[in-house]
């Protein structure tokens, strides 16, 4: 560990030093990991009345410390909270309940559950992270042992008690007597560390030095973990779809093939020594107490998890609970590597950087001496605690195309850049794939989209993509197959040989391509949706655009076959008809003045030429596209829509 502190231009104001310090623990991924951790700081303030009262600024629920700001500090009057510690018995609702009647701010954040043992501490600064080399000297056999040795008497050590009220009463009851001066911190077992001092900076820098002495320790144990030598992970494309499909609906999968994932995947003793528990209790409602170990039949492996976890919670139930989704979160998948999965791409990223810290864990703890988590019954404890509950429950929304994979052609702009945003904005995650270089960074640093250049007239190209689309998301779900040209008007019998071809190439037959390259994935999604954006020109062409409303009639009519044909996989085919989009990449400026002229209008005439007189925009086409995708049209497959204000030639 390295002190980051800087005082180049530090403000001296202690609440914006409070802001300071916690950002530099948890930009540290070693010591805080998502929403872990927390910190405080007491201030003498004056209230409304001008009577002077001390408050402690806690960091509040929901808040990260990485980018916790001056508003993500919940101000709670410090004599209520010393005054909560007397108490004989509180319930976690109603410490939560009380901690919130005794703040300043009735608009802050709810306090952390730590809330009463930061006010019993004796420090205007107080710092807790969940230091990865503490937690893992602390989950071996010898774990209070080894952090003696390490520290002597100059740490107070609390045997594992649950966060909350507990906790507190526990440290408060233990330190009656003692000389808070003589303490450099204090060691929660399993947990995690606290540290303290008068100002900011020596709090922090505490914390930084303790934590060195544990990484110092075991590398004199020799409990370091090498690089491994890089191997090649097998890939089974269609497995991993195979093992998502067992997760059940809507799931997204990130396949971890680093060599440190690989190489702990390939242990011969992993299934022993990764169902033994997780780094903290607190990663347990992210992560479930362990992951699954697949092997020649992952999707049988799924289903014997599932068993095993209602047997855990009939285990521990007190008949009062409500069972979780038995659902592994992640998963060890021997010579592939390491699995995560969630709801969406955030919550699996938080999955995968929680896997990845206790693999290294584990591994270190077992070169010192055994990896030993929490008994069971702890750990089930903590993942239906009432306020870890109350957590889920105001995250129970779900968006439309929650965890749902899709794929958008054509997706640089028009309808297709609209398709993306709005499928992302609906909860799905998307690959985008466009010949425009520009789609490879277009989306970014969105990490819910996947930008990759494909030429869409070449068939290999066309399966990389979706390839890609299983390798980083784990499935498909959903197409939007909207990649398309306009050749230029000619009749046919002045038809140039090449423009036909072309129009066949990009607006017929790279549609069947994708739709075969896509169909053994789309078989394996619970509700498969495949959209085709076809054109007006199918019902009503236009002279001089035979290369292009063929082309559109036979995308159309592939879409009606595939309808047909897959139906009985739960795949849904429709088909969407658009007409006169005009801010699409179709329709240049120089094109849209010559079709105006060409009817004697306006270009703003042209545009909402249609019996509505409205414009139709991408947009408004990405909307209809999406819902088609979604559960509106559920039961809707073979159909053709369209989109275009009313053309009195269709109708």
């Amino acid at each position: 560990m390295k002190s980051l502190w800087n005082t180049k231009d530090l403000s001296t104001n202690d609440l914006a030093l409070r802001v300071y310090s916690s950002r530099l623990l948890g930009q540290n991924p070693a010591l805080v990991l998502h929403g872990g951790g927390n910190t405080s700081v007491k201030m003498d303030t004056t209230n409304i009345f001008g009577e002077s009262e001390e408050i402690l600024y806690v960091k509040g629920s929901g808040w990260d410390l990485a980018s916790i700001e001056v508003e993500g500090f919940a101000p709670v009057k410090l004599d209520v909270l010393k005054k909560m510690v007397l108490l004989d018995t509180l319930s976690d609702l109603e410490m939560v309940r009380v901690q919130r009647a005794a703040m300043t701010n009735p608009h802050a954040p709810n306090p952390s559950v730590e809330a009463i043992l930061h006010a019993i501490i004796p420090f205007k600064y107080v710092d807790h992270t969940h230091a990865d080399a503490i937690v893992t000297i602390t989950n071996t056999a010898q774990g209070a042992e080894n952090i003696r040795q390490i520290y002597g008497d100059s740490v107070l050590i609390i045997p594992y008690v649950m966060a909350g009220f507990s906790l507190a009463q526990t440290i408060f009851e233990k330190t009656q007597g003692i000389d808070w001066a003589q303490l450099d911190g204090i060691i929660l077992m399993n947990h995690g560390i606290f540290t303290f001092g008068d100002e900011a900076k020596s709090s922090y820098e505490q914390m930084i030095h303790l934590v060195t002495q544990a990484e110092h320790y075991l590398q004199a144990q020799e409990a370091i973990i090498t690089a491994p030598i890089p191997i090649q992970a097998t890939e089974d494309l269609l497995a991993l779809a195979r093992i998502r499909h067992s997760l059940g609906d809507a799931i997204i999968v990130t396949w971890d093939v680093s060599p440190e994932s690989v190489h702990f995947s390939n242990r011969s003793d992993v299934k022993t020594i990764a169902t033994r528990g997780p780094l903290t209790p607190d990663h347990v409602i992210r992560t479930k107490p362990i992951p699954v170990i697949l092997g020649a039949d992952p999707e049988q492996d799924i289903l014997d998890y599932t068993q095993h976890y209602h047997e855990y919670f009939k285990r521990h139930t007190d008949g009062q609970l409500t069972c979780l989704n038995p659902m592994p979160c992640w998963a060890i998948w021997p010579g592939f590597g390491v699995l995560s999965f969630g709801r969406s791409v955030k919550e699996v990223n938080i999955v995968s950087d929680i896997k990845d810290h206790t693999i290294q864990a584990i591994q270190t703890a077992e070169l010192l001496g055994g990896w030993k988590a929490l008994p069971e019954s702890k750990i089930f404890e903590m993942e239906y605690w009432e306020l870890e509950q109350a957590k889920l429950r105001k995250n129970s929304a779900v968006l439309p195309l929650q965890g749902k994979i899709a794929l958008v052609t054509g997706a640089s702009s028009g309808i297709g850049y609209h398709c993306v945003k709005t499928l992302q904005a609906q909860g799905a995650a998307i690959v985008a794939v466009d010949i425009n270089p520009n789609i490879s960074t277009l989306f970014t640093p969105q990490k819910d989209i996947l930008g990759i250049v494909c030429d869409m007239t070449c068939e290999k190209s066309i399966q990389n993509a979706v390839n890609a689309t299983i390798r980083h998301f784990g499935g498909l779900d959903i197409i939007i197959s909207n990649a398309g040209t306009f050749p230029p008007s000619e009749t046919c019998a002045n038809m140039s040989s090449k423009n036909w071809s072309d129009s066949l190439a990009i607006n017929l037959t790279s549609h069947q391509q994708l739709l075969q390259a896509a169909i053994p994935y789309l078989t394996l999604s619970h509700d498969a949706a495949v959209i085709m954006i076809a054109s007006k020109n199918v019902a009503a062409p236009g002279p001089g655009a035979s290369a292009y409303s063929v082309a559109k009639a036979g995308q159309t009519q592939l879409a009606r076959v595939a309808a047909l044909e897959l139906g009985e996989y739960g795949v849904r085919v429709n088909i969407i008809h658009p007409n006169a989009v005009f801010d699409t990449g179709i329709w240049t400026t120089e094109v849209l003045e010559k079709r105006a002229k060409h009817y004697g209008m306006s270009v703003e005439a042209y545009k909402s030429n249609n019996i509505l007189k409205k414009e139709v925009t991408s947009q408004e086409v990405a909307t209809l596209a999406c819902a088609m995708a979604g559960p509106i049209f559920a039961k809707t497959t073979g159909a053709q829509i369209p989109i275009d204000g009313g053309n009195e030639r269709v109708i």
